[in-house]
């Protein structure tokens, strides 16, 4: 019988939705926004959002609201350190090594994963919504190392698209719409939602 327990080591597990704005489809990202749930992770749990309202900026505030907001700094600076800053869009975008960490006040969820769900996230002059809408049907993904984005780990998650999505900060909508993204060789939806999201470390193969 194969032994149904993975021999990597988890990186960390929990929610990891994503909208991905542009005003181009065939042009650079004008908004980006990760939320993320932590349930197990070294440094703990937590929550928080990872937003750039200026992609191509590299600044934080007070010039350009590129923030990193969260209740447990430790785990949202391994996230974007480790896992955040080497997403494709992220990856390519200025303000991702700029971005200002505030502390959060206050995190709840909205809606249903049905339909239209939202995320909204505050600090203590900050209240990011993040919505999305027009979900798809739910499908699983199991990412080979190989093809993930830090190449040393395997991702297993459930994914719904959506059809629309925005991002407002205190009430101003980031600049973009929902657009298409690379994913395994192909193309989806720039917004989705990824729940009971998995990384884990590949064992060191023997040589």
């Amino acid at each position: 019988m194969t032994n149904p327990t993975h021999p990597g080591v988890v990186a960390w597990s929990g929610h990891n939705p994503g909208i991905y704005l542009k005003n181009d489809p065939d042009g650079e990202w004008t908004g980006l926004a990760t939320f993320f749930r932590i349930d197990y992770s070294p440094f703990g749990m937590g929550r928080g959002v990872l937003l750039l309202d200026r992609p191509a900026v590299a600044a934080g505030l007070p010039e350009v609201c590129n923030v990193m907001i969260s209740d447990n700094e430790a785990l949202a600076r391994y996230l974007m350190d480790g896992f955040f800053s080497k997403f494709a869009a992220f990856k390519v975008s200025p303000g991702t090594a700029a971005v200002t960490h505030l502390a959060l006040t206050r995190c709840r969820s909205a809606g249903d994963s049905r339909s239209r769900y939202q995320e909204i996230i505050t600090s203590s002059e900050l209240e990011v919504v993040m919505t999305w809408e027009g979900l798809g049907t739910p499908y699983a993904v199991d990412m080979p190392a190989e093809k993930g984005p830090t190449g040393r780990h395997e991702m297993y998650s459930l994914f719904l698209d959506a059809e629309q999505a925005s991002v407002t900060v205190n009430g101003r909508a980031l600049e973009g719409k929902v657009a298409y993204r690379g994913f395994d060789g192909g193309r989806k939806r720039s917004a989705f939602l990824a729940f009971s999201e998995t990384w884990v470390e590949m064992p060191a193969s023997g040589g």
